[in-house]
């Protein structure tokens, strides 16, 4: 493994590093540096301190593994591979994003999976152990966003907001929901075991990652959040 110290390091530099090596890269003493890993293929990066904004931008096919928080737009417009993180993470995670999975151990902050779609082969994935800020899957047009609640002490699995100009893809909230407000645009159900065979290879994944107790998580309700077929927001999308 390939270490590279990022203290006092400019991402730039930090970036130019982890070009020129292969193979598996750790850098430590992180310390708000943006962009790393952006537009990265073949790479395996482990992070030891915080990074900056816009961790795994553009991401396309590389694995970034952060063992602390992380700051805001967390694989912004990522093509494929995939980013755990072993904290909390900011807000507008998955800004666009249309391929590649995410996974996040503890809460994320606003507008999470805005923008968020599915092209081509590619579906996007992004899993949050604990809660969600507002506009959570904010003008949603593919993939699939769940968020699990653990550990949140009575807050609600998702604040204000959620889901709004919502017109494709699907969330999964492990909860009843009945302290969420969702708009009339979408239809929310308790989710059947077709739809949670559906998510297992992803709760297995995090519970893999973040030592978690899958029967435990599995053994709780979901509810399952899709646009309406009668959604207006689809016509300003769509033009079929």
């Amino acid at each position: 493994m390939v270490k590279i110290e990022a203290k006092g390091k400019s991402y730039v530099a930090i970036n130019n590093e982890i070009h020129q090596n292969a193979g598996e890269i750790l850098v430590t003493d992180c310390c708000g540096q943006r962009f790393i890993g952006a537009g990265m293929g073949n790479c395996a990066i482990k992070i030891q301190g915080i990074p900056g904004n816009a961790l795994g931008a553009y991401l396309n096919g590389g694995e970034i593994e952060v063992f602390s928080n992380a700051q805001d737009s967390v694989g912004d417009t990522m093509n494929a591979g995939r980013i755990v993180v072993h904290g909390n993470i900011g807000d507008t995670a998955g800004y666009a994003m249309r391929g590649g999975e995410i996974y996040v151990k503890g809460n994320a902050g606003y507008r999470t999976g805005i923008h968020m779609k599915a092209y081509q082969d590619k579906l996007p994935v992004i899993v949050i152990g604990g809660t969600a800020g507002s506009f959570l899957g904010e003008y949603q047009a593919g993939g699939i966003i769940i968020v699990l609640g653990l550990n949140r002490d009575g807050k609600k699995i998702v604040s204000n907001y959620p889901c709004t100009g919502m017109h494709g893809g699907k969330l999964y909230l492990c909860s009843d929901c009945q302290d969420v407000l969702f708009p009339k645009q979408v239809t929310a159900h308790t989710a059947t075991a077709e739809d949670m065979q559906e998510i297992a290879p992803y709760l297995e994944k995090f519970s893999e990652f973040f030592g978690m107790d899958l029967q435990q998580i599995r053994s709780q309700v979901f509810t399952v959040v899709t646009p309406d077929s009668q959604n207006p927001y689809k016509q300003m999308y769509v033009t079929n």
